[in-house]
């Protein structure tokens, strides 16, 4: 006859403990509700150097055109090794020299109005790049290219080899304006900067730009090429606690 009451009594003693153990799991999140949202300041900024090329990148290729592919393909072999053996000849080491593209492909005539196109022939391109390391040749290896029988210049950049290390001054400057403009806004919002709690840098591709006071690199009778100035940049992206 007393069974019934103990059980009663271990049913309570249960639900006694499952309420303590929901309140200890509920007091942490309490506190942590209850403490103040620290305060933050985020700024990006960017930092510029300036830096003069010291090689430039060529992209320079031969286009044939013949009544058969095979025709086509020979006549353009024998131009571009004209090409490639003067580029040697000027100075350009074989590591410098790589093939971008090639392509074979066929000559559709359209001019009949109405009719389907007729095949005229085909078309073999070759293009290479070409690293040239002393900008002083540059407009002399241009002029040479073209005699030895390129018809393409697809394109030509300059660049700086040692352009990370030279980098770092762009990124200290980026990082001096990103704090000058976290001072500024935090003085007049009432708060001073504390310590750095994150910091993150986006990738900047460089690049020639527009001509401050340009150098030429030419020879005699050759192409004149203006070297420019390039400018490198970083961004960066701060995080301060605010005091």
């Amino acid at each position: 006859m007393q069974s019934a009451p103990r059980s009663r009594y271990t049913i309570l003693l249960l639900n006694i403990a499952l309420a303590a153990g929901c309140l200890m799991t509920q007091a942490p999140a309490l506190r942590a509700e209850e403490r103040p949202m620290e305060r933050t300041i985020t700024v990006s900024a960017t930092g510029t150097a300036q830096a003069e090329p010291d090689r430039a990148r060529i992209t320079s290729g031969v286009t044939t055109e013949a009544a058969t592919a095979r025709e086509a393909l020979s006549a353009n072999s024998v131009t571009m090794n004209k090409v490639i053996t003067q580029l040697k000849t000027s100075g350009i080491e074989p590591k410098d020299i790589q093939t971008a593209a090639f392509n074979v492909e066929p000559v559709m005539d359209y001019s009949k109005d109405g009719q389907p196109p007729v095949l005229r022939g085909y078309r073999v391109s070759n293009q290479v790049v070409v690293y040239v390391r002393d900008l002083a040749k540059l407009g002399e290896i241009l002029d040479q290219v073209v005699s030895a029988g390129a018809n393409q210049i697809q394109g030509l950049a300059f660049e700086v080899s040692k352009e990370d290390e030279l980098k770092d001054e762009a990124r200290k400057g980026a990082v001096a304006n990103a704090l000058r403009r976290a001072k500024l806004l935090a003085a007049a919002a009432g708060a001073e900067v504390g310590n750095v709690m994150q910091i993150s840098e986006e990738t900047v591709p460089g690049g020639p730009v527009p001509y401050g006071a340009p150098r030429l690199a030419k020879a005699a009778a050759a192409a004149p090429i203006e070297v420019g100035t390039s400018t490198l940049e970083a961004r960066v992206t701060i995080t301060w606690a605010l005091k």
